[in-house]
């Protein structure tokens, strides 16, 4: 295979629902090849769970394949490594199996020059290591707040990364704002939006999901991950006072549910594929974005929300300062009260202000956002003429 340069991304694993880590990585592989390197991991497998467990049984299959190409010049590999983050003896066995399996993939796929870019937290121990030009954090949440992470370690191992790499670039103004009291290269990167894809929910051909087309109106909708940052309690309560209204969830399922289960108008449906989100936001008459106000949520930028603008689709949010910055377009409440009545009063939205909503979102691509970002890293001055190794 003939030489070539590109990008070496530590990522979340492929299969699981999108995010930002794949929406940017596809993006950059349109012009450069790009080698996905599925999660090394940010916690400790617990041998009790299964989910755990098939975890790691579907790595091991997946390093035995090699680097699959999956779509334009992107390939996809599951790295082994010990899954102990945090302790020291097996991060430095890991650096080792890393620099190994780098320089091999490397050869396979020719890529003699590559920058390295992570968008895990806990990667310091091999930037600077792997021969990468530039390394690049794409810092998505503040990683330490998540419940199911041992904050003072994600502190720890964040902080190293923000000293190591060259530039860091940040979902928004507050989360920016931290980085860069460690990484004074950190830049503002938004979320984009496939704008054409969900822009289809206004196409009046476009046939509803069989799993909602015959539920009774009016539909109010939420796609993402059910985990514990989803106010569980303030959609049932909402539901309770609007028993005539079909509350429709898609998601994986990561927290107890089962009082939304109890509820007949409320209809959980599971995964969905990416490209059917369109089709079920046409089905929405409104969609939520009903997120637990906490600390963490200064530093969220829900994707959902330029989706469901994109497919014209009324928003109704919780005091998310993310979605506040766009309250022109959304409807903020905060009370199942309030909530219910924002609903209500979206239920009375036209075609034209759906078509309004979807046009303002058309310079909001994924497209425009990642060739700003790559503008930048191209722009940065490669390690080795500044005389360091990282």
């Amino acid at each position: 295979m003939s030489s070539t340069s590109g990008i070496i991304a530590f990522a979340k694993d492929w299969h699981e629902d999108p995010t930002s880590n794949h929406h940017v990585l596809r993006e950059l592989a349109r012009t450069r090849r790009v080698l996905w390197l599925n999660s090394v991991g940010t916690r400790a497998p617990r041998l009790s769970s299964g989910r755990d467990l098939g975890k790691i049984r579907r790595k091991l299959g997946e390093f035995a394949k090699g680097p699959v190409n999956v779509e334009h010049d992107l390939w996809v590999f599951s790295p082994l490594v010990l899954p102990l983050p945090h302790n020291p003896v097996a991060r430095a066995l890991n650096a080792r199996i890393l620099r190994a399996t780098i320089a091999t993939l490397r050869w396979r796929l020719g890529l003699r020059e590559f920058d390295l870019w992570t968008f895990l937290p806990n990667v310091a121990d091999y930037v600077g290591t792997l021969g990468e030009r530039r390394a690049i954090y794409y810092c998505v949440d503040e990683w330490s707040m998540f419940s199911y992470l041992d904050a003072h370690e994600t502190r720890r191992a964040e902080t190293a990364l923000l000293g190591k790499v060259d530039a860091c670039f940040a979902i928004n103004h507050a989360l920016a704002d931290q980085k860069r009291l460690v990484c004074a290269a950190t830049h503002v990167s938004p979320h984009g939006v496939d704008h054409a894809q969900f822009a289809r929910a206004l196409d009046p051909d476009l046939p509803l999901p069989s799993d909602v087309a015959a539920l009774p109106r009016p539909i109010i909708g939420f796609y993402g991950t059910i985990q514990d940052w989803v106010d569980l309690e303030l959609i049932a309560a909402v539901a309770t006072r609007r028993p005539a209204w079909s509350f429709v969830l898609l998601g994986q399922i990561m927290v107890d549910v089962e009082r939304l289960r109890a509820l007949p108008n409320v209809h959980l449906l599971g995964r969905k594929p990416h490209e059917q989100l369109p089709a079920y936001c046409k089905a929405f008459d409104v969609g939520l974005i009903p997120y637990v106000i906490s600390e963490r949520m200064t530093y969220v930028n829900p994707i959902k929300l330029r989706e469901y603008l994109s497919a014209g689709v009324p928003v109704v949010s919780t005091a998310v300062p993310e979605v506040v910055r766009h309250a022109e377009l959304c409807s903020i409440a905060t009370t199942a009260e309030e909530v219910e009545a924002a609903i209500a009063r979206a239920l009375d939205d036209r075609p034209a202000a759906r078509q309004a909503r979807s046009d303002a979102m058309k310079h909001e691509t994924w497209t425009a956002r990642v060739a700003n970002v790559a503008r930048i890293v191209d722009a940065l001055p490669p390690r080795r003429t500044r005389g360091t190794t990282g």
